[in-house]
């Protein structure tokens, strides 16, 4: 009963290489079978990557960078990212090309931030809104544009309210400390007591 023949079949030689290659995730491996015209559904593929394909060995080699290090590598700032980051995050842009034109619009917008070039903002969001290929991208730069001139003051002027959200940051975390403990005037006098 254990060998009789199934739709599956067909795609274990499939699922074998891909599995030596280093994909281990069977959602992943039904997805990729699907779209050459497995008709079944996600169990039986499960079914057999857990039964057959967990003990197989795989090989040793560099695992790819997960998506939480390619997002900080991305966000820090090039000068201070360590030589070995930089060489894979080379690698990686250099694999995935909507990645790197991705790093090109966050370092292009962390730099209007960071050096208070809001004037550059409206051809950053016609740079942003252009790129087809990054959807979250143009959502980003459309939600912008719905209120540019505050938008842009806040990356041209040198003020801004980051003391204020500490200081109303450090109210909540108070009352959240305080909460069911005692009553107002408790709260009043630990408050006034910070400020």
């Amino acid at each position: 009963m254990a060998n009789r023949p199934t739709t599956l079949d067909t795609y274990k030689p499939y699922l074998d290489q891909r599995w030596q290659e280093g994909c281990t995730n069977a959602w992943k491996l039904w997805e990729e079978i699907k779209e050459q015209g497995y008709p079944r559904g996600y169990a039986r593929v499960r079914a057999y990557a857990s039964r057959n394909l967990r003990g197989k060995p795989r090989p040793v080699g560099p695992r790819p960078p997960s998506a939480r290090s390619v997002t900080r590598w991305l966000l820090t700032h090039p000068d201070a990212l360590p030589e070995s980051d930089r060489i894979q995050l080379k690698a990686v842009l250099a694999n995935c090309h909507e990645l790197a034109a991705l790093s090109e619009h966050v370092r292009s917008f962390a730099r209007m931030v960071t050096e208070l070039e809001g004037e550059r903002l409206p051809e950053w969001i016609t740079s942003a809104r252009a790129a087809s290929d990054l959807p979250s991208l143009s959502r980003f730069a459309q939600h912008l544009e719905r209120d540019l001139n505050a938008v842009i003051a806040g990356l041209t002027l040198p003020w801004n309210s980051g003391v204020v959200e500490g200081h109303v940051n450090r109210i909540k975390m108070l009352k959240r400390q305080m909460f069911g403990r005692a009553g107002f005037e408790l709260l009043r006098k630990r408050v006034l007591l910070y400020a």
